[in-house]
């Protein structure tokens, strides 16, 4: 019986192992994902993986450029709808969902003081025309998850999902892409918006 051979070259085999390994990602993502559901493993353990697997996930991605998830998943007989859902949205359900709880006090200065710098941050990236995905998703992931930090702010701050939408929007972009001139504009409206919502809030609770 004949070994029949995948690959008849090095370049061949490398996109074999890349696919090897965006496979084990996406399925180590799933169990992750429900092992954190069932309550077996801590918010910081699921945390660092599953911020390491998405970052992995990117990576690897990038080398297996005509594989879109849906079409490999399905292709591969993949059922893992919470590894698809956590790849879509780019960050630990940690980070996309509030876990804060408590009023406005002292304990929450210093997360109101990040929350403040995140969005300070954020447009001044903005207004200095820096665009590409790789500037933009780790800072608004960055913000989004100060502002869940923030116990005082309602569970529906609308601009929450906002930026939620704006994470998964780039979560399909490639690193290098850029938003264009409309986009930046709207997402820099957005951020001022929720800055100046975030700061009336301030105002009344004090």
């Amino acid at each position: 019986m004949d070994t029949v051979k995948l690959y008849t070259s090095s370049a061949e085999r490398e996109v074999y192992e890349n696919m090897a390994a965006l496979y084990a990602i996406i399925l180590s993502l799933e169990y992750l994902e429900r092992a954190f559901a069932r309550d077996s493993t801590s918010a910081s353990e699921y945390t660092a993986e599953c911020s390491k697997l998405l970052v992995q996930y990117k990576s690897v991605s990038q080398m297996v450029s005509s594989e879109e998830l849906g079409g490999f998943t399905q292709k591969y007989r993949l059922n893992c709808p919470a590894a698809k859902r956590r790849l879509e949205v780019g960050v630990p359900s940690t980070v996309e969902h509030s876990s804060a709880a408590g009023g406005a006090s002292a304990n929450n200065a210093k997360h109101v003081a990040k929350v403040v710098r995140e969005f300070i941050t954020t447009m001044d990236t903005l207004n200095l025309n820096m665009r590409s995905v790789d500037k933009l998703h780790p800072q608004l992931s960055d913000l989004l998850q100060s502002l869940n930090a923030t116990g005082f702010l309602p569970a529906d701050f609308k601009w929450k999902q906002t930026f939620r939408d704006w994470l998964i929007r780039l979560n399909k972009m490639k690193a290098s892409d850029e938003l264009d001139e409309e986009q930046a504009r709207q997402l820099l409206f957005e951020v001022e918006q929720a800055h100046n919502d975030f700061n009336r809030m301030l105002d009344e609770d004090e």
